[in-house]
């Protein structure tokens, strides 16, 4: 790990200030990606602003139809709260299967979002609800945000300070994990939002993606049967030594619709 400055932010302002000072300043959220990052010296920040003190960023309220997270509430909160649970249990389920015991305790929903690694749940349900991030400067829809591998639509120094989610009337997550580390190797979060439905994949690709002929077909009928001879093209997915592209291609197809049969329970 290389030398660093460190700055233990306790607002917003403070946030801002300490990393407008910085000569490369990046911001700490729950540091899942970014502890192992410095430890094996693949960045050299000149100083960290650490979040865990800004209150401003925390909290879970329903806002109408609309539950709206903190930036630095953990997925073990996420997975816990009785708003997300009761307005989109799907998104409680999702939050309570990331990782283990120790990255739920630590890992932060605004983190996961903002670094939008190819195989997070998160961006999943973002982009599967329709979510809007709230930033620092501005909002930004999730068809907007996630732009490519690990690249969002976030500024230079840009913060996530809230997501808003709207309530479904229906949604589902299921994913094919990594035994290991719990990453989706496949996962789709299916939503029926009013006469609209989105199917957003994620872990399958180079980042989270709609699958807009899916989403076709169950506005026509919400039921598995409707995805009855719908094919995932294997060409743009991901291909490692975790699962082939083509073996990728068919869990998706596998996962969305057991997404549709428990978002149907």
């Amino acid at each position: 790990m290389f030398r660093f400055d460190y700055h233990r932010a306790t607002s917003l302002e403070d946030a801002r200030a300490a990393f407008d000072a910085a000569e490369d300043g990046v911001f700490l959220a729950g540091g899942m990606t970014l502890i192992p990052t410095l430890k094996q010296r693949l960045a050299m920040p000149s100083d960290l602003v650490d979040l865990s003190g800004v209150e401003a960023l925390r909290g879970i309220t329903l806002e109408g139809d609309h539950v709206k997270i903190g930036a630095m509430v953990s997925h073990k909160d996420v997975a816990k709260s009785p708003n997300v649970r009761d307005a989109i249990p799907a998104l409680a389920i999702l939050a309570g299967d990331i990782g283990d015991p120790m990255v739920r305790a630590r890992g932060t929903l605004g983190g996961s979002v903002a670094n939008n690694d190819p195989a997070a749940d998160y961006p999943g349900a973002v982009l599967g609800l329709g979510a809007t991030i709230q930033t620092d400067r501005r909002e930004i829809l999730a068809d907007d945000f996630f732009t490519a591998m690990f690249e969002t639509a976030l500024e230079d120094g840009e913060l996530i300070s809230s997501i808003r989610f709207p309530r479904p009337e229906r949604a589902a997550y299921v994913k094919f994990h990594n035994p290991a580390s719990r990453y989706a190797i496949a996962g789709v979060f299916v939503a029926q939002l009013g006469e609209k439905v989105r199917v957003a994949v994620t872990g399958a690709g180079p980042t989270v993606f709609r699958h807009r002929e899916m989403e076709q077909a169950l506005e026509r009928t919400f039921a598995p049967d409707a995805l009855e001879g719908i094919a995932v093209d294997a060409g743009p997915l991901n291909s490692d030594m975790h699962a082939s592209a083509d073996f990728r291609a068919h869990l998706v197809k596998v996962m969305a619709v057991r997404a549709v049969v428990q978002a149907l329970k």
